[in-house]
């Protein structure tokens, strides 16, 4: 999962830690401030003073490999933990392997296998999700009358981040091989995961989460599956 909330709620800044809890098998925080709880996988307060409330989305978070991170930014501090810095375990390896949810759960929803990695994200107030496996490589899908690009390198680790992109009207094609941004003309460079071009920097990043299908289906029951073509 990727997903970074700004901590500044009605010109308050909150400080955010693990409640202990879960709600849909999902991770809730608690803010110090008001004691209220926040649903990790909606940015949602389900209890508290700010109950029925969402944090804002930034699209600015990264999910790499340490190896590729410090490959790019070889001058990255770390933070340790009692002088740890890293483990050479991955402690989370047999879960990833398993083909069943947190504690043996499945999800209620068949469209998808319990385990089936997607992208969720919301457009409009309606809750959606694309498997991974729909759009290694590139693809696009509608969301009403707008385009979505999705993109993720054939056979990558889980870890990465998906990158998307939203565009109204024309939006992105494939052209000699390349993924083009129509309104502009700039061209997706997957080694850099961006569009690069003259108007480049217009085009919208769409905020998503990376999850597992169980995850995203307790939580948004309504998601729209798109993909599946």
């Amino acid at each position: 999962m990727a997903v970074v909330y700004d901590r500044e709620y009605k010109g308050r800044e909150l400080s955010f830690e693990a409640s202990g809890g879960l709600i849909a098998n999902s991770l809730v925080m608690v803010d110090k401030e008001t004691d209220s709880y926040w649903s990790t996988i909606g940015g949602v307060s389900i209890s508290g003073e700010y109950e029925g409330t969402s944090l804002e989305e930034l699209s600015v978070s990264e999910k790499i490999q340490w190896k590729d991170w410090v490959a790019k930014h070889p001058d990255t501090l770390v933070l340790s933990v009692d002088g740890v810095e890293h483990v050479a375990v991955n402690a989370y390896s047999n879960y990833l392997e398993s083909e069943r949810g947190f504690r043996g759960s499945e999800a209620d929803d068949d469209r998808l296998p319990t385990k089936a990695s997607v992208h969720g994200f919301q457009r409009g107030g309606r809750a959606y999700a694309v498997p991974f496996e729909a759009f290694e490589g590139g693809a696009v899908v509608s969301v009403g009358e707008q385009q979505v690009f999705l993109y993720r390198p054939a056979g990558v680790e889980i870890i990465y981040s998906t990158l998307a992109f939203i565009e109204s009207g024309r939006g992105f094609a494939r052209r000699d091989e390349v993924w083009v941004h129509l309104p502009s003309g700039a061209r997706f460079d997957p080694q850099r995961g961006s569009f690069s071009g003259e108007k480049a920097n217009e085009i919208a990043r769409l905020e998503g989460f990376d999850t597992f299908w169980f995850n995203w289906s307790m939580t948004h029951p309504d998601t729209e599956v798109l993909g599946l073509d």
